[in-house]
């Protein structure tokens, strides 16, 4: 098992000014207590998915973007539009279909004959929490308009940057690859989003109380009576938090072990990238403030290991992606086994 115990202080930073002080703990405590109101606002609605529900306020945490994928009709939209009114963020929600266009996402300059030059039109993605929705619908060239936006926070239209909001909070869904009508996503645009989660279908118990919630019709749907828990200034200083978790370098080279075994494993034709390994660790980052932690434990890394990782893997099997990327699962999991875990960072 690992061990719950703080670091001592002396390892916060290997000299003074190396790295900005971890949370105190009433620091990661108020931060948990808060992170914790937006999961249960969001488990109001979406129910019987704790695990998905906590790990998609992870990646909000982090400071990343979220990849749901499944069937239709499992709640992969209710998840994402229940996350964007539990924090109260400017939110915008993208139909993504084949005939969109790039200007449609980012937005389009426009002449103004009265004031004789052209005024820049800011498009959809101008939003704290922005929902794409079935965004393997769309052709890779209206997918790619998301690509600066998610890496670099801004948006580059006729050599003029535009700067995005902050937070900038990207949660996209989409359909499995081996549905008809959908594009598969490019590794470079799979690569922008901090973790893939799948909802899968309820347990029957769950599902008898979804039907019954929404039997008394609009006003009594569990979405449309939720109301935001936490502000703006709130995902800021949870974000701000969660980067000044301490990681100990035992810690950050497991990651690195870890990341680096995928580049080596058989049965993958392309390993994570350091993208990748700088995600998880943000993600296990955000794990562990969401525990009240102000340090980051190998449990944090190895539960976020799958679906931080594998929508980024290709494997050698050409139907992996269609299928769900389960191959790649299978991989990561063996890499997990077979990765040996420092003491030091225990």
């Amino acid at each position: 098992m690992t061990s719950t115990s703080a670091p001592p202080a002396a390892q916060a930073a290997s000299r003074p000014g190396d790295a900005p002080a971890p949370p105190s703990p009433t620091e990661a405590e108020d931060a948990a207590r808060l992170a914790g109101g937006v999961t249960d606002a969001v488990r109001s609605v979406v129910r019987g998915k704790d695990a998905v529900v906590e790990a998609a306020v992870t990646v909000l945490v982090a400071g990343g973007h979220l990849l749901v994928e499944d069937v239709p009709g499992v709640g992969k939209t209710v998840l994402a539009t229940a996350l964007a009114r539990a924090v109260d963020l400017p939110t915008s929600r993208i139909q993504f279909t084949p005939d969109l266009l790039p200007s449609d996402v980012t937005g389009v300059s426009i002449w103004d004959p009265s004031e004789r030059h052209f005024t820049f039109t800011r498009g959809p993605v101008f939003a704290g929490l922005v929902v794409a929705d079935e965004i393997n619908r769309a052709s890779p060239k209206t997918q790619s308009a998301l690509l600066e936006c998610m890496a670099e926070r801004h948006v580059t239209v006729d050599g003029t940057s535009h700067a995005l909001p902050d937070p900038f909070f990207v949660v996209a869904t989409q359909n499995p690859g081996d549905m008809e009508g959908t594009y598969p996503l490019p590794e470079a645009q799979r690569d922008r989003f901090t973790a893939r989660l799948s909802l899968g279908y309820p347990d029957p118990a769950d599902e008898v109380e979804v039907l019954l919630a929404r039997s008394g019709g609009a006003a009594h749907d569990p979405l449309a009576r939720l109301r935001p828990v936490a502000s703006a200034a709130d995902v800021r200083a949870l974000v701000g938090l969660a980067s000044r978790v301490h990681a100990a370098p035992a810690l950050v080279r497991y990651v690195v072990d870890l990341v680096g075994a995928t580049r080596a494993h058989p049965a993958l034709a392309l390993g994570a990238s350091p993208r990748a390994a700088l995600h998880l660790l943000g993600a296990a980052r955000a794990r562990a403030l969401l525990d009240g932690r102000p340090h980051v434990l190998p449990d944090d890394v190895q539960s976020l290991l799958v679906p931080c990782l594998a929508h980024r893997l290709v494997s050698g099997d050409d139907v992996d992606v269609a299928a769900g990327g389960r191959a790649a699962a299978a991989a990561l999991e063996d890499v997990l086994a077979t990765t040996p875990l420092r003491a030091e960072a225990r």
